[in-house]
């Protein structure tokens, strides 16, 4: 029998190697697709799965900054393909005019990407939009509705959609790409 005991261990050591190697891949294909973008500085990739029990990692942000007159507001963009775009585009100045009460909107230099994004949204007060018919960078202040064509690439920090809000008329924006 001991040509039968051979098998038996050769076949268990076969069957455990094979059943660790499984463990092992975690089904990946051995892509890490961290690769930072080379167009927009400070993006880094996808974010990976934290140990069991950790807090999930932070992405990187895209933090902008938008001056107007000798005030400073600060933003975050998501990251998404128009959020991207924008932070490309960066620096840059627009000449924004007051729409409907609610919005400061101006021509950016180049569209921005749409893939992936709804048809329309429904911005809140101190959203940053991008309006694509009109290829307008939006500063939400006050309360719009559902309207097609409007993406939500961002916020505002803070009080600062209630001090755009206090801005009287047509305003010239630097707009920014801030670290951190």
């Amino acid at each position: 029998m001991p040509a039968s005991r051979t098998s038996v261990g050769v076949a268990l050591s076969a069957l455990l190697g094979l059943t660790l190697a499984g463990c092992g891949s975690n089904g990946q294909s051995g892509d890490t697709g961290g690769a930072t973008s080379a167009t927009s500085p400070g993006i880094t990739g996808r974010a990976t799965a934290p140990p069991s029990g950790t807090a999930a990692p932070r992405r990187e942000q895209m933090r902008i900054q938008i001056t107007i007159n000798d005030q400073r507001f600060q933003a975050t963009i998501f990251d998404s393909a128009a959020g991207r775009d924008l932070i490309a585009q960066l620096p840059l100045t627009v000449d924004m005019v007051d729409h409907g009460a609610v919005e400061k909107t101006g021509p950016l230099p180049a569209p921005l990407s749409l893939d992936g994004q709804p048809d329309g949204a429904d911005p809140d007060v101190g959203d940053v939009g991008y309006y694509a018919p009109g290829n307008d960078l939006v500063l939400y202040y006050g309360d719009q509705s559902y309207y097609p064509g409007i993406v939500i690439i961002g916020r505002l920090d803070g009080d600062a959609a209630a001090r755009i809000a206090d801005l009287d008329g047509a305003v010239t924006a630097t707009v920014e790409f801030r670290a951190g």
